[in-house]
This record gives C-alpha cells, structure tokens and sequence, in this order.
C-alpha cells in the first residue's frame, strides 16, 4: 500500500508461506520463493528475520527451531544477495518481547508454547528487574520459577537464542552481507528480562556498526514499513525533514508501557531508520502532530487548528498525525476526539498521514512512513491520490471504528455467549465474531468515506478478521477516483 502511494511496485511472497497466527511461515519455501520468483530487476530487498529464520513473529517467541538452523537460514540469504550485489538489502528483526504469546489451552492452540495459566506468570517473572533487587522480589522470582518449572527453562532458552541468531544477524551485516538492519524491541517496558538483550545487541553495534547501518529501538510491527519508507525516500534522492509537534507541554515525557523509552526517544530512532531526519527549526518537509493523553481543550483547540492550517497550506510542511490516546487506556471518548475533530474540520481527508493504535512505535511507525511515501510520490511526479485516499480510509476504519465501536462491541457479544477469552476463538465463536465485525464495522467505515473522502466512490470493502481473535481486523479498501472535468 505504501509503494502504490509512491507509485513504486512493492512485490511480496505468496500469503500462503507466511503463516497465519499460531501456524508458523514456511522459510524454506520463501527462500525458494526469493531465487526462483521474486522479480531479477528488484533495486532493494526488505526481509524480516523472524520470517526467515523461524516463520514470523509470533513463532519467534516460542522454542522448536534451533539457533544452528536459524543461522543458517541468515547463511542462505546472505548468498542469495550475494547474487543480487546491484540491490540493497535492508532486514529487521525483534527483541522477544517478555510476554509469550497468550492463548488459551483450548483446540489447537492448547498444543501451542505456555498457553494457558502459565503465560500470565512467565510475563511476571520477565518484568522482574533483572536479577531481582528486594527480597520480595527475589522471593517471588523464586516462587514462579518453582511453579513453571521446565516452562520457564524452554522460555529463557528461547530468549537466548533469538538474543544469539540476532547477534548473528548483527555480525553478517557488520561483515557486509546486508547493508542495514533494524532490531526492534518487542512490547517491553523499562524493567525487565529485555534489557540484557538490548545491551549486548547495542554494544555489538556501536562496536562495528556505523548507526545508519544498524539500530536497536522500540518497537515491532511497524518495522517493515519503516525500512520500506527508507527505501521509497532513497529511490525518489531524499531526506525528508521532520519537525514533531505535540499536543500538549511535556508531551515528549510521556511512557508507553510497552516500551523502554520515552515516547519522544521512540520517535527520534523511526525518523531515522526511516531514512529522514529530524528538525527544530521552519525548514520542515513533515510535520509530524502527535497527540498525547491527557491534552486539555485549549491545548486541544490548538493543536487541531495548527493542522489545519497546514492542511489547507499551498506550501510548507505537510502535516502527518499520530494519535497516542489509546496510551489512555478504556478511555474511548479521548481515543475518538481527535479523529472526531479532523472530520468536523473538514481536514480528515487533505492531511497526508494518520495512524492511532496499539503501541507508539506503531502509530508513529505507521504515519511516519505514510507521509514519506506522499512525499516521494509528489517528488517524482509518480504520487497516487486513490492509493492515498485507501491507506487513509482504511487506518480511520482499522484505528478509530474498529477499536471504538466495532471491536468494543464484539467482544461484548461473544463474553455474553460464555466465550471470555478473545485471544484465540474456537471455530463457531471465530465464524460468529467474523460476521459480526463485518455488520458492525461495515456502516462505520461507509459513514468515514462520505465524511472524509466524499468524491470517492466505494468499489469494494472486504472485512475480516485475519487471525482466529478479536485483537485486529484486516480491511481491503477499494475506491474509485472522482471523475477531473
């Protein structure tokens, strides 16, 4: 989506070989996938290393593939750009994050790594200090390692070895396999079993790694898009300029608890793996709105008229909006206001970016890219406004309808059939929570196209909800462009 933005042509594997939620990708299918079909005239390659080495981030986080066989997966891809020296290869991967994936022990995922009872104190036991630093502290570590017994040995053997084949990947790209790679840390705060992690990886960069090949930082899902933004931005000869405006004094101090930084720490390491820079000053070519928790009315008023001002703007910065609120957690009047104000504005639909959920680093790593794909897109005459009008359409569905309204209102409905746990569904509760999400978010998301984007014509939604569980949704917008007299 963030290369038909920009008019570049972004090839992906087959869906069918990256797995679908606890069933994992298939690595040697999608190395036969890279030789035997991936374009020969391809000028850059991002490639996640939780995919190649283990089928994808959720099967990162549990053991079965051992270190020797990851690494030599790394080894494979290593020789397979060894036959394609004229493209840049870009690889992100993940710091485990302390919490195992949670599922319940129910049909088939009752097979699956820590699921059930024992999630809940392995995530305990990670967000200990490390080593503990009371009694208490030392006591309770003690306790849950008593209980979990060969769990928690099968856990932090996992981490071990994601902490070694990440070291790894660290030392083929230092000795010129790859030529940048972007190690994210996984939902983590600032306590933790994470940090040893981070340390050895950070102190193997800094050591022999120059920083713009190499990054330890906050952050995970959005990594893909990050390094694919880089790409667009270097394709198209920039370095986007970016100014941070937040909603409110302190908002640079703010904690996401899923993470080890402040929000404004978070921010500074995207804008650079993303291939940009950031600025104080007026020269700005995005200015990058992000909305804290807790922003009075005035501040508010402020904040939403300084984007429309730039909105409507025949010159100067574009603005690009991160909406944090969700950090405001149940507090779904605030998570709405912001998106609520953009559309009553008229403004929704002439910003170049916006994304609101689940993480900073997300959000950030979601509007961030947007923008430079915008960016790109204009700077070589190649920019798709349909493109632009669907990734919109669907983040102000996914992000504002779906988490406000929809999803709220699902998960109501299936706790009110006796079905508690949203994480992983049995087939009837998924087949019920599928169709549900598609009456629910449906009308939601025609309402946002007549507010937002009322010359475009709907050619198509599909809803569904990827995985067996009701944390996400996956939207395929299509839009027919206004007829130009």
């Amino acid at each position: 989506m963030l290369g038909a933005i920009a008019g570049v042509r972004v090839v992906t594997p087959p869906r069918a070989l990256l797995g679908r939620y606890l069933q994992p990708g298939d690595p040697a299918a999608l190395q036969r996938w890279l030789h035997e079909e991936a374009p020969a005239d391809a000028r850059a390659f991002v490639v996640s290393t939780d995919m190649i080495d283990y089928g994808g981030l959720i099967a990162s986080r549990a053991p079965g593939v051992p270190a020797y066989v990851a690494q030599t997966r790394l080894r494979d891809l290593a020789a397979f750009r060894a036959q394609r020296p004229q493209a840049t290869f870009a690889l992100f991967g993940t710091v485990m994050r302390l919490a195992p994936t949670g599922v319940p022990a129910i049909g088939a995922a009752a097979r699956f790594f820590a699921a059930g009872d024992a999630v809940d104190e392995l995530t305990q036991y990670a967000n200990l200090p490390d080593p503990p630093r009371t009694g208490e502290q030392r006591a309770l570590a003690a306790k849950l390692a008593g209980r979990l017994g060969g769990v928690l040995d099968a856990y932090l053997a996992t981490r071990a070895r994601d902490r070694a084949v990440d070291l790894f990947a660290l030392q083929l790209t230092a000795a010129g396999a790859f030529d940048r790679i972007v190690i994210g840390q996984d939902d983590a705060g600032p306590v933790g079993l994470h940090l040893r992690d981070v340390a050895a990886l950070r102190g193997f960069a800094e050591r022999r790694l120059a920083p713009e090949r190499a990054a330890i930082e906050p952050g995970a899902d959005e990594l893909g898009m990050v390094l694919t933004a880089a790409e667009l931005a270097h394709q198209a000869r920039l370095v986007p300029r970016v100014r941070v405006r937040y909603s409110r004094d302190g908002g640079a101090a703010v904690q996401d608890p899923l993470e080890f930084a402040p929000i404004d720490a978070t921010i500074a390491a995207i804008v650079r793996a993303c291939g940009a820079r950031r600025v104080e000053g007026g020269d700005a070519d995005v200015d990058l709105f992000v909305q804290v928790p807790d922003t009075g009315a005035g501040d508010q008023a402020r904040f939403v008229a300084a984007i429309a001002a730039e909105a409507g703007a025949a010159t100067g910065p574009r603005p690009a909006v991160a909406d944090l609120t969700f950090l405001a957690a149940d507090d779904v009047p605030q998570q709405r206001a912001l998106t609520e104000a953009l559309i009553a504005r008229g403004v929704a639909g002439e910003i170049d970016a916006f994304a609101s959920w689940n993480t900073t680093a997300n959000t950030i790593g979601t509007a961030l890219p947007e923008a430079i794909a915008v960016l790109a897109g204009r700077a070589t005459g190649t920019y798709d406004a349909t493109a632009h009008a669907q990734f919109m359409l669907d983040r102000y569905a996914d992000d504002y309808a779906f988490h406000d309204f929809a999803r709220p209102q699902i998960n109501a409905e299936l706790s009110a059939r006796g079905v508690a746990d949203h994480t992983y569904l049995l087939p009837d509760a998924a087949t019920f929570a599928a169709s549900e999400n598609r009456a629910a978010l449906w009308p939601h998301a025609l309402d946002l196209l007549r507010s937002i984007y009322p010359a475009y014509r709907d050619m198509g939604l599909t809803i569904t909800l990827p995985w067996d569980r009701t944390f996400e949704t996956e939207l395929d917008v299509r839009l027919e462009a206004p007829v130009r007299r």
